[in-house]
């Protein structure tokens, strides 16, 4: 029988209960658990329950004049795409396109109540900083969007946005400046003054004169139990770990401050898995995907195994990157893009923008390793972003540069694609994020 999201939730907090209590003694492993809200509290909190027949998905993008990293001509999208889902044969019908520029990349808040976004920009003609993050209003009954209000990062080209599982914080990463940082959040969703801006350290820099000529933050969110943060440096080759303060919103270095990945990997984002102990690191520049075993006591990662997100006997190769668009991905080569979970963590998925394909894992859910059971084509050219649906039924994949969102159907009993079931004609796709109302 499948699992249900509050029983997915719950085994997850057991486990991290067991390796906290264990490492940290009780009343230290307690307060860290205290800021997560699970899937059944945040559903709760919205009044919304995980079955609700309306769904919707919000669709970052770059947007225009701009061109998209690695793109080939100027983006005619207008800001974040809105969706309704049809949540029996995964198709989708455009409700709202919410102005902003380049959203491309979303975070729902834990009561889902509020979004909230990058606006991937680098700097003036002066030179300053011009990244920024946005927040908006879901509304209960239609889905659609309305701004609240917007802060700068003071960093450029803002990638990545998180919401700490107490909805109290929000993340940024800024790959230009190679810097994380930190909002607190309001009880409206109104993103407030910055509270922290980290730097990656000065000497991040990796073998790859191009794409690791210095540090480059790509991504930062929180570990199972909350306590710990963990900011992924591409251009060091690292993963970070940071303590939050949940009073000040500030970071402090952690227990064990970072762990790496291989020379010129390029680690570009991570997941946890939903009910056990493990993480996983998807690498750009190496199309590699890592496998940890993680322990919440000390937010610290052993490395366990490493694959390739490409088949043996691949045509595609590391790319020799351009330094005029780092984002190009040259004929014959490939880059990994986008790394996700399915919701009962048996099987995991990475984007591939060369070979144009998405690769597919299985999950030992006992030791977190992970077997290789196939690609199937994108169905269009550099597939950048993609997610899969709560109900763990649908993958989307946007082909960021064929304009279109293709729609797969997981295999429940060995998660493999179907598809595609659904293509929808929608300008440079590049983030999907799910939200479930009450209209």
């Amino acid at each position: 029988m499948d699992q249900q999201p509050g029983d997915t939730d719950n085994a997850l907090i057991d486990e991290i209960r067991r390796r906290l209590l264990k490492g940290m003694g009780v009343a230290a492993g307690m307060m860290a658990l205290s800021p997560v809200l699970s899937l059944s509290d945040a559903f709760a909190a919205s009044g919304q329950s995980s079955g609700s027949s309306a769904q919707y998905v919000y669709v970052g993008t770059y947007t225009g004049p701009n061109t998209a990293p690695g793109g080939v001509a100027p983006s005619q999208a207008r800001g974040i795409y809105v969706f309704r889902m049809d949540s029996e044969q995964g198709g989708l019908t455009q409700v709202q396109v919410m102005a902003a520029e380049n959203p491309s990349f979303l975070a729902l808040s834990p009561n889902r109540r509020y979004l909230y976004s990058v606006n991937e920009l680098g700097p003036d003609a002066a030179g300053k900083p011009q990244g920024q993050v946005s927040a908006y209003r879901i509304d209960p009954s239609s889905g659609e969007l309305a701004f609240i209000n917007t802060r700068p990062t003071q960093g450029t080209w803002t990638c990545h946005c998180s919401v700490h599982p107490s909805g109290r914080y929000l993340f940024a990463s800024n790959y230009g400046t190679g810097s994380f940082s930190v909002f607190p959040l309001g009880e409206n969703g109104e993103i407030g003054e910055m509270s922290d801006l980290v730097e990656s350290p000065p000497n991040g820099l990796g073998p790859d004169g191009v794409r690791q000529e210095g540090a480059h933050a790509h991504m930062m969110i929180t570990g199972p139990g909350g306590h710990h943060v963990f900011g992924l440096d591409l251009g060091a080759d690292r993963l970070l770990a940071f303590t939050l303060d949940m009073d000040s919103g500030r970071l402090s270095p952690g227990p064990v401050p970072y762990a790496n990945v291989a020379s010129g990997s390029g680690c570009r984002h991570m997941v946890f898995h939903p009910q056990k102990p493990f993480a996983y690191v998807l690498n750009e520049l190496s199309s590699t995907v890592d496998v940890f075993d993680f322990y919440p006591e000390r937010g610290s990662f052993i490395h366990v195994q490493a694959l390739s997100t490409l088949p043996a006997d691949s045509e595609f190769g590391r790319p020799v990157f351009n330094p005029d668009n780092p984002g190009e991905v040259p004929g014959g080569s490939n880059t990994t893009a986008e790394l996700r979970i399915h919701p009962q963590g048996r099987f995991l998925y990475a984007t591939n923008r060369g070979m144009n394909s998405i690769a597919m894992f299985e999950v030992n859910t006992q030791s977190g390793h992970l077997t290789n059971t196939g690609w199937v084509a994108s169905g269009g050219e550099i597939p950048r972003g993609m997610n899969l649906d709560p109900a763990g039924r649908f993958l989307y994949v946007g082909n960021q540069n064929s304009d279109t969102i293709n729609v797969f159907r997981i295999q429940a009993d060995n998660g493999k694609l179907e598809g595609p079931v659904q293509t929808i004609g929608s300008p440079v796709p590049v983030d999907f994020v799910f939200n479930a109302v009450n209209g």
